[in-house]
């Protein structure tokens, strides 16, 4: 399977609290919903839902499975809402248990144990292992060189500040730019899959839960 990340981010590389003012505020981060005077339903929409139709699992930290959880089971009838709530989710956590996963076809990876379970989902057969949001994990999994395409949701802001997904430890991970489309309000669409140099080095942890 291939991990495909995609992500809102800003100028700056910030991706927290995309969504909503109480998405995320930790470090006292104020701008919560900054991608909405930028969503293009036609180009950002139809990213989405082509990342979705490509994938055969979604995977989350915790903080992003938990919002996504509480929008999207209500949401039955709509074809988007349908194909998430019905595709195999995995979350990443510490703290919840099984009984925790409400959200239809939820699966717990411990998170001591999540990346030697990630990497044995990338190496099963199968399409696309997505992640939305999550940018722990995220950012984990560039450090560990497992992620196979990242699609940028490039917003024309900067934020000055918040939750970023690129490690900061000195190595070199090789992208190429394979598409970029741009939307009406100024936003981008850039997809970019590993290239085929040996990175630089890699790290090694736990996932926190994000």
């Amino acid at each position: 399977m291939r991990i495909v990340i995609t992500e809102f981010i800003s100028l700056d590389g910030v991706v927290q609290a995309p969504g909503g003012p109480q998405e995320d505020t930790d470090g006292g981060f104020a701008h919560g919903g900054w991608s909405h005077a930028y969503f293009d339903p036609e180009v950002l929409g139809g990213a989405f839902d082509a990342a979705l139709g490509r994938a055969e699992a979604l995977l989350y930290g915790r903080r992003t499975w938990q919002t996504m959880a509480q929008a999207w089971p209500g949401q039955a009838g709509d074809p988007f809402a349908d194909r998430i709530n019905g595709l195999p989710k995995y979350v990443v956590s510490g703290t919840l248990g099984e009984s925790d996963l409400t959200w239809n076809n939820s699966r717990l990876i411990p998170a001591g144990e999540a990346l030697a379970r990630i990497r044995e989902l990338r190496a099963a057969e199968g399409g696309d292992l997505a992640m939305m949001g999550s940018p722990t994990l995220a950012r984990t999994l560039l450090s560990e060189d497992l992620v196979d395409e990242l699609q940028l949701l490039v917003m024309p802001v900067v934020l000055g500040g918040g939750k970023s997904i690129f490690p900061m430890d000195g190595a070199k991970r090789p992208f190429e730019l394979v598409s970029t489309t741009s939307a009406k309000s100024g936003a981008q669409v850039c997809v970019y899959r590993r290239a085929t140099e040996a990175p630089a080095g890699s790290s090694s942890g736990t996932p926190a839960e994000a």
